[in-house]
């Protein structure tokens, strides 16, 4: 699996990827969202988008203030799907808060070949 970033921005969702038996799974946690109105998943170009929004519906503030160290807004995240992905293919469900996307990968154009080029001098 690709190395991927090392520090994440306050606005990108943080994500697990594993690969099991010809399927690439990514996992985000988002709690609190309706995957129906808050999240538009998209594929394009060997591309996963994922955005979302959490909305802060809290319109009661007392007098003592409010405090809250949950984070609103929109957030997003970008993936490269490995070679193989079916993106026709791509399904996501949403349970307890968690974001999974499941996408299918042909083991057979999965795997990646390293070919040395030389330089031809002219």
């Amino acid at each position: 699996m690709a190395q991927r970033l090392v520090g994440l921005r306050d606005d990108m969702i943080r994500v697990e990827e594993t690969d099991e038996a010809g399927m690439h799974v990514v996992r985000a946690e988002m709690p609190g969202i309706d995957p129906a109105r808050d999240v538009e998943i998209t594929v394009a170009e060997g591309v996963l988008s994922v955005r979302a929004e959490r909305r802060d519906e809290k319109a009661e503030k007392t007098d003592h203030g409010y405090r809250s160290e949950f984070r609103y807004g929109s957030f997003s995240r970008s993936l490269p799907l490995p070679a193989g992905a079916k993106d026709d293919q791509v399904a996501a469900t949403y349970k307890d808060g968690i974001l999974e996307i499941r996408v299918p990968v042909d083991d057979r154009q999965a795997t990646a070949t390293t070919r040395r080029i030389e330089v031809q001098r002219g």
